[in-house]
């Protein structure tokens, strides 16, 4: 990765395909990394923060290097039990119902796409989350 905000295209191509089969969903890039959106919310957003910057993330280094990290939405009774848990999963810094999760190697992807969904209605109309169809297994 040649600097902050640099997400894995591996990783990229695993998230694109849960984000984008749900309805009316866009990909833009954001501040740092890559956001997908509903609307105007954005429902998850992922990148490499710079621990030296974001000292919160240096907790969360792999082999010494930035983590690669996405954030999105939990239902608030939800939170607690997933960010309880530990690694890959914690409570972001700031949102009252935001949480992240540590994507890599050790990523179940069937969990993140469920975690995807989630987020998704959570930050969706009413109407859009009624034609959510169930995560695929990635």
């Amino acid at each position: 990765m040649s600097g902050p905000g640099d997400v894995p295209p591996g990783i990229l191509d695993r998230l694109r395909p849960i984000c984008r089969r749900l309805p009316d969903t866009y990909e833009e890039p954001a501040w740092i990394g890559v956001r997908w959106r509903i609307r105007r919310r954005t429902f998850a957003h992922v990148y490499t923060p710079d621990p030296e910057r974001f000292p919160l993330y240096a907790q969360h280094l792999i082999a010494g290097e930035a983590p690669t990290v996405m954030t999105f939405r939990v239902p608030i009774d939800d939170l607690l039990g997933l960010t309880a848990r530990g690694f890959p999963f914690f409570r972001a810094p700031w949102g009252r119902n935001v949480a992240a999760a540590i994507l890599g190697d050790h990523t179940d992807w069937t969990e993140i796409a469920e975690l995807i969904t989630d987020s998704y209605c959570e930050m969706a109309p009413k109407f859009l989350v009624t034609r959510v169809a169930p995560p695929l297994n990635s």
